[in-house]
């Protein structure tokens, strides 16, 4: 395993679109990284220029402490896992694993080692003689990874691996390559546009936008601290509740609908003419809690999911999410209070989109 850096990377065509913007990253060994962004933010331009597959215009790529810029892929010790598992269909999966080992005139008895452990760990090897097009898609993505973990490499590099399963293929393999990760301590880059696969793999993840690192930082702490109006919008399901407020002093206004936020906040905004308010919907509650503050709310909308309910309520001028308990019984169009928790509270600027308490 080994450590990557990036120092000021840059990404432009013909020298006018710019893609990726003086990027920055410390990732350390042993590290499980995710990038995640909506399709487009250059996430996958990221990885293949750490990969060797496109050109960096400006900036260093380092590796295990060797800048690599000028390296062609396979000198640099890294092995990537696409999202179309990209086999031999003519081959067995054993001979789709020892391929590139093969090409490297490692010796037979090494290969069959090597081959053998890493159909083991991936629960693969009572199927080593069959062809690709006998597999699932799920049984194919872990002969692509098998093959990755033969090459023993320094780091490995996932670009949106799972996006070509079904839901329940996803879920399985994000708990095969989180233990993969635990077991083999490996130096892990991950692409993904799903927040969930970010949430739940990472160490720490890379929120991307238009080529802009919006925030790097561990999963708590982009869901609970985000950074920027546009991480608190892109992570959670649903999304954190972001409305237009006005502010004096303490209070929050939403049209007629006030309540007090944290003075801390408060002296953060001191400055900021325009605000954006936001609660996740967990932290809107039916019963109010020490650090509290009840809302007349009505009630718009009701989503029953089975173990939860989202219910849309009407608060002041806006429209808020919340996620409540299974056994909801209030009715569209009644009024009730909800509680906000302070604590959970966030404040951003609108124009500038930071947020007030980072």
């Amino acid at each position: 395993m080994a450590s990557v850096q990036l120092s000021q990377v840059r990404k432009s065509y013909d020298g006018k679109n710019v893609v990726i913007h003086g990027m920055d990253l410390e990732i350390s060994h042993g590290e499980f990284v995710v990038f995640v962004g909506p399709s487009g933010c250059g996430k996958s331009t990221l990885l293949r220029m750490i990969a060797g597959l496109e050109e960096i215009t400006s900036g260093d790529v380092i590796i295990d402490g060797k800048r690599v810029n000028d390296e062609a892929p396979r000198n640099r010790d890294i092995a990537m896992v696409f999202q179309d598992y990209a086999l031999y269909p003519h081959k067995t999966l054993y001979d789709n694993m020892a391929f590139g080992l093969r090409l490297r005139k490692t010796p037979e008895s090494e290969v069959d080692r090597r081959v053998m452990d890493a159909a083991r760990l991936l629960r693969i090897e009572h199927m080593l003689d069959r062809k690709p097009s006998a597999l699932s898609g799920g049984q194919r993505q872990r002969v692509a990874i098998g093959r990755a973990i033969v090459r023993q490499p320094k780091v490995f590099l996932f670009d949106e691996p799972l996006s070509n399963l079904d839901a329940q293929l996803r879920g399985e393999m994000r708990t095969e390559i989180k233990r993969l990760h635990q077991r083999l301590g490996a130096t892990i880059i991950y692409v993904t546009h799903d927040q969930v696969e970010a949430m739940t793999l990472a160490d720490r993840i890379v929120v991307l936008s238009a080529g802009h690192k919006m925030q790097y930082d561990t999963p708590n702490n982009i869901y609970n601290s985000p950074a920027a109006l546009f991480v608190a919008g892109f992570t959670g399901s649903p999304a954190m509740n972001l409305v237009p407020c006005t502010l004096s002093q303490r209070q929050v206004a939403l049209g007629s609908v006030q309540f007090t936020i944290p003075a801390l906040l408060a002296h953060a905004g001191a400055q900021v003419s325009q605000w954006i308010f936001g609660i996740r919907p967990e932290n809107i509650n039916l019963n109010p809690s020490i650090d509290s503050v009840a809302v007349d709310a009505t009630v718009l909308l009701i989503e029953p999911l089975g173990a939860e309910t989202l219910v849309t309520f009407g608060v002041g001028n806006c429209e808020m999410v919340a996620r409540c308990s299974a056994s909801f019984r209030e009715t569209m169009g009644s009024t009730l209070q909800v509680h906000l928790s302070q604590s959970h509270m966030h404040l951003f600027d609108a124009v500038t989109g930071q947020a007030m308490n980072s």
